[in-house]
């Protein structure tokens, strides 16, 4: 638990006090998602830092007294790296989060070498998904209610994490956040898009994204990558919204080359 911008959050480390060439990550996660749901992949990354929190109300995090938004939640985050020492970061962020990763790299440039975005869109400009799916994301009883998750998982993921130990994996690492504290992350975006400001995000960006996916499809991406100049998309076949642990090899490899490429800059001065 640490103390950050006026608010108690929980926070997860990983290898920040191990030597190494690359810079840690910034991981922002989905809506009402806790640290140990995308632990995997923190783990998977072994070779460089990593940084997540819970979002107030969510997992370990006391429930937030008054709403927050992107501005406020970015600004208690830059807040969080000043406590880590941690001038620079690459930055990622699924769905939700991965919002609030545009909205991040756009408010604290200076902080962001690289971005890459999972499953996400643009905020209120986005194309919806399917109704059966959006409406079931919508219920926080997905988190609560073991027998509602297990019921409408495939309705709101798909089938390739299969009904057998991808599936129960996740849902096993998942706790409910408060009904507030949801509240609270749903309202946050209320209003907000990043599609006026994309096309002055200069950052390296990997926009990754699943073809199967019924919460956040396609279709978000492709706008995504046409509005941010130097971006590249990677669509994961067969891949619903949580193609990250139906796919991992090939998420694990794909995250690290985009991460592993030296900048433009860096190889030209190498070539000259």
């Amino acid at each position: 638990m640490r103390a950050v911008g006026g608010r108690e959050l929980r926070v997860a480390t990983w290898r920040l006090d191990m030597p190494s060439e690359h810079l840690p990550v910034l991981f922002f996660n989905g809506i009402g998602a806790n640290i140990e749901a995308v632990a995997p992949l923190a783990e998977a990354l072994d070779d460089r830092g990593f940084i997540m929190f819970d979002m107030p109300g969510v997992g370990g995090s006391p429930e937030p007294v008054v709403p927050y938004n992107t501005f406020t939640m970015a600004w208690t985050t830059a807040q969080l790296l000043d406590q880590l020492n941690l001038e620079q970061v690459d930055v990622m962020g699924v769905s939700w989060g991965g919002a609030m990763a545009q909205h991040f790299a756009l408010q604290h440039g200076g902080r962001v070498r690289r971005l890459i975005l999972c499953a996400t869109s643009m905020g209120m400009l986005m194309v919806p998904g399917s109704p059966a799916a959006l409406s079931k994301m919508a219920d926080p009883r997905r988190y609560v209610d073991a027998a509602f998750m297990e019921k409408h998982f495939a309705t709101l993921y798909g089938d390739a994490l299969g009904e057998t130990a991808g599936k129960s994996s996740h849902i096993g690492r998942l706790t409910p956040p408060t009904r507030r504290g949801y509240l609270y992350q749903l309202i946050a975006m209320l209003g907000w898009t990043s599609a006026p400001a994309l096309p002055f995000l200069k950052k390296p960006t990997l926009i990754m994204m699943g073809d199967e996916d019924a919460i956040v499809p396609l279709i978000n991406g492709r706008f995504i990558h046409s509005l941010i100049p130097n971006s590249e998309l990677e669509i994961f076949e067969g891949g619903g919204h949580l193609f990250l642990l139906s796919h991992r090899e090939q998420s694990v490899s794909c995250i690290r080359a985009f991460l592993d490429r030296e900048d433009q800059a860096q190889e030209r001065r190498r070539a000259a």
